[in-house]
């Protein structure tokens, strides 16, 4: 029996048959003892078990580290890999990740920061230990990020694009070349708050944002191909009329009136979810809470739960996604004293075309903000396969699917189940880490929202994957520069990667049938 096996046999009896694993621990090494003593969650859907068995490992970047272009690095608010590239020597692996910031560093409003894509190798030597690292380099050392490339965004023309809010009414760059029309800043660029991202086979991207909220193509160089322009119940509505504004002007620009859009995404809940089906043929978006007529609001309300799932089939003209499903999901809730706040998503994997992991979490608590102790950040199992699909109805207009956050009675929502907590602090201590207690440098920070899966290239375990978690820091440094200028945070909120050990049976390795590698 090989040690990975061993090691495969004992996490599932490890609760259960104590003196049994203390035999196999003898038996299979220390090597393979240390690995089975973690913690072992499960979640069964739809007649499959899903299992975690455990933080393996932590990595950062300084909050201070600077691009290409000597601006600061920012965060992950997606992440997606060069899954070619991923190679197993031993217990390491190495390959390419592609990291996702969003418009960046909020001083007054907004700030004419060029959106961009950051390229970095990535190795990862897991540790499977029960016992807590010892404090000092070593400790969230598992986990190498260095960076290779940043490659900034642009138009269909070439010109940069910006994350300044788009212009209050007037912020509409006409259709025109077979674009929507698209969010525009009062500079005349092309307004971009990027959030999701999936890599197609070619080496382009698809890239979502909260501003439209809309879908874009762009080449591997970083060019705008083509936008995609989801349903009506999607698109923010002012004054009746497109309105992009998301209520965050630079200095000197104007607010919107109102503040809040009549219908559409709420302001900063666009697009956060974002991914391709392992075969490339599917992709799906997910709105980070619910559309304002079905009851979204700027805050926790537990009246935003019911959010949107988009489906498109993108197998014969990825710039021409064919719509294929619509669905509600049921955002999860949680208690804050007496009030009952949901937990809105910030990211999502697709599985399959029917299953979906989904980050979802709560607010305002973390490394440099005023609470510590976050009561829900959890990575959960969406199945869409018994749900309404809402395509070709009322629906995808501005018709609400939940009034007053109230679903209708003939609609059947995703269903969604809790998989995978990331503030475990039984796992995140062996690592240094914690949630809730001390505002330091190993508490965790608010925001995570970025999620990928790599194959563990394990023989014995071929349904065994790790989910690379990555935080978006809002470019919270003391020693900032962006947009021609230096900044100070207040706080150093480093980049990090949280990397868990799942077995997954119903994702399939998008290079499974490759020559191994």
């Amino acid at each position: 029996m090989s040690k990975t096996h061993c090691a495969g046999k004992l996490r599932t009896i490890l609760l259960s048959a104590t003196g049994l694993a203390t035999l196999l621990l003898s038996t299979c090494g220390v090597a393979v003892g240390v690995a089975s003593a973690q913690t072992v969650d499960s979640a069964t859907v739809a007649g499959s078990s899903f299992i975690n068995q455990g933080l393996v490992g932590v990595g950062r970047i300084s909050a201070s580290a600077r691009d290409k272009y000597g601006e600061t690095l920012g965060s992950m608010s997606g992440l997606t890999f060069d899954a070619k590239s991923w190679r197993r020597s031993g217990n390491s692996y190495s390959g390419i990740m592609f990291a996702l910031p969003d418009r960046g560093y909020n001083v007054t409003g907004t700030t004419d920061y060029r959106p961009r894509l950051n390229t970095l190798a990535l190795t990862l030597t897991p540790y499977y230990g029960s016992a807590a690292l010892a404090a000092g380099a070593g400790q969230q050392s598992q986990i190498t990020m260095n960076l290779i490339d940043t490659t900034l965004l642009t138009d269909a023309d070439g010109a940069v694009t910006t994350g300044l809010d788009p212009l209050p009414g007037s912020g509409v760059r006409a259709a025109s070349n077979g674009l929507p029309p698209l969010p525009q800043a009062y500079n005349g660029k092309i307004s971009l708050d990027t959030e999701g991202i999936a890599r197609l086979a070619d080496g382009s991207f698809y890239i979502s944002d909260e501003y439209g909220p809309y879908i874009y193509h762009f080449s591997a160089t970083g060019r705008m191909i083509s936008a995609v322009q989801p349903p009506a119940a999607l698109l923010p509505v002012r004054n009746g009329g497109l309105d992009f504004s998301s209520n965050n002007p630079a200095a000197g620009q104007p607010a919107p009136s109102p503040a809040n859009p009549a219908s559409g995404r709420q302001n900063n809940q666009g697009l956060e979810g974002l991914s391709l089906t392992p075969d490339k043929t599917k992709l799906a978006a997910l709105l980070q809470s619910a559309t304002r007529q079905d009851g979204g609001t700027g805050g926790g309300g537990a009246t935003r739960r019911n959010t949107r799932l988009l489906i498109y089939d993108v197998s014969r003209n990825p710039d021409s996604p064919t719509p294929i499903g619509h669905y509600v999901v049921q955002l999860p809730t949680f208690q804050s004293g007496n009030k009952t706040l949901v937990a809105a998503q910030s990211e999502m994997l697709a599985l399959t075309d029917k299953q979906f992991l989904v980050l979802s979490r709560d607010s305002n608590n973390g490394q440099g903000m005023d609470g510590t102790d976050s009561l829900y950040r959890s990575i959960d199992i969406v199945d869409v396969s018994n749900a309404t699909n809402l395509v070709g109805t009322v629906y995808e207009d501005t018709t609400p699917v939940a009034p007053g956050g109230n679903l209708a009675a003939s609609v059947t929502p995703a269903s969604y189940t809790q998989f995978l907590s990331l503030n475990d602090n039984g796992q995140l201590a062996k690592f240094g880490l914690h949630n809730g207690g001390a505002q330091d440098s190993n508490l965790l920070s608010e925001k995570w929202e970025a999620i990928g899966l790599l194959p563990a290239l394990d023989a014995d375990r071929p349904n065994d994957f790790f989910l690379f978690v990555g935080n978006d820091n809002d470019f919270l440094t003391r020693n900032g520069y962006q947009a021609d200028a230096p900044y100070d945070a207040g706080a150093d909120v480093d980049t990090m990667l949280l990397v868990y050990r799942l077995t997954l049976p119903t994702y399939v390795d998008p290079l499974a049938v490759q020559p191994p590698r």
